[in-house]
């Protein structure tokens, strides 16, 4: 078969290229497409992969996130015209779903993010199939139109941690990896950047690698990463993690590394899902938040055995393409 995937963060692309690795030791062929985006083009490079680029994200305001939208449309209308992907798979990405629903190809989409609502709204009804963790309720995606959901036991990242690259410790110890707050999307608009102050003071406990969003100017007392590092490496040799909540938390506390959650946003079904299973991931208020990197920092977790448990949605979104039952 002939697969799209479409990834628009450093998260789908790793999504991604987890699937296609797997889809091509079956005979598919991917078409793996990407955006220009301060996490993507990299950590393709990084993981040998060289997507075709198509278009750019600009959040600077409503009218270039529309403007750029838009005109990935009509570029993917104009790649597909001739020759289309028998199935189109996103996690999730507004175009593909726009142009597939509009050429008539059927899409798997994966989803994880209940507060991403601008972008729920856009892809989720025009889903054949919607392959989600089980720890979200399938009411939340009926609310949304959804026409077919398949559930798994686990969290996305399982697709790709069990085979994440393990490097020697390049930091000096006790290591910290603060990974900054998302500013710049949409449901993250009018909320303070916790995370920046948090890791100043953090510094007192250890070295701070900080990673930031769109800016790389140093902050004195930390190390801020101005290249690309692969996050799933970096916090397999970490002591402790610290986010706003999102995928780094989540590929920490599957590796058995302490991580800590301090933003309303961060408290979504999967985060809490993983902290039930036992899995080294805490959600606390910002106050509170330097009190659990004392009494967490360096105590590692053996997690292996409740690893094994969790199901690989990469595993069943082959499946679900080869026997066609989005089709």
């Amino acid at each position: 078969m002939r697969v799209w995937y479409d990834a628009c963060t450093g998260k789908h692309m790793r999504y991604g290229v987890a699937l296609a690795k797997r889809l091509r030791k079956l005979n598919h062929e991917v078409i793996l497409t990407t955006r220009e985006h301060p996490d993507t083009l990299a950590l393709a490079k990084a993981l040998g992969e060289a997507p075709i680029v198509v278009g750019k994200y600009n959040p600077s305001s409503l009218y270039t996130r529309l403007e750029e939208s838009a005109n990935r449309v009509l570029q993917f209308s104009a790649m597909f015209r001739d020759c289309l992907p028998d199935v189109a798979v996103s996690s999730p990405s507004v175009e593909l779903c726009r142009v597939a629903f509009g050429l008539g190809v059927p899409t798997v989409l994966t989803a994880d993010t209940p507060h991403a609502t601008a972008v729920n709204k856009l892809t989720i009804p025009l889903a054949s199939t919607l392959v989600v963790s089980e720890a979200i309720p399938r009411s939340f995606f009926k609310k949304y139109g959804a026409q077919r959901i398949v559930q798994f036991r686990g969290v996305d990242e399982v697709g790709w941690i069990r085979d994440a690259p393990s490097e020697k410790p390049s930091f000096k110890k006790p290591l910290i990896v603060v990974r900054q707050m998302e500013t710049k999307a949409s449901y993250t608009v009018g909320k303070a950047d916790l995370t920046t102050k948090l890791a100043r003071r953090l510094a007192s406990l250890g070295t701070v690698v900080f990673l930031p969003r769109y800016e790389k100017a140093g902050i004195e007392g930390l190390t801020v990463m101005k290249d690309f590092v692969d996050s799933a490496s970096l916090t397999a040799q970490a002591d402790l993690v610290v986010s706003a909540g999102g995928t780094i938390s989540r590929e920490a506390a599957l590796q058995g590394v302490p991580s800590i959650v301090v933003s309303e946003i961060g408290r979504t079904y999967v985060n809490r899902y993983l902290l039930k299973k036992g899995f080294p991931l805490f959600l606390v208020a910002a106050s509170k938040a330097f009190s659990y990197a004392e009494k967490y920092l360096g105590k590692r977790f053996d997690v292996k055995a409740k690893l094994a448990e969790l199901e690989n949605p990469v595993e069943l979104l082959c499946k679900i393409i080869e026997e066609k039952t989005c089709l």
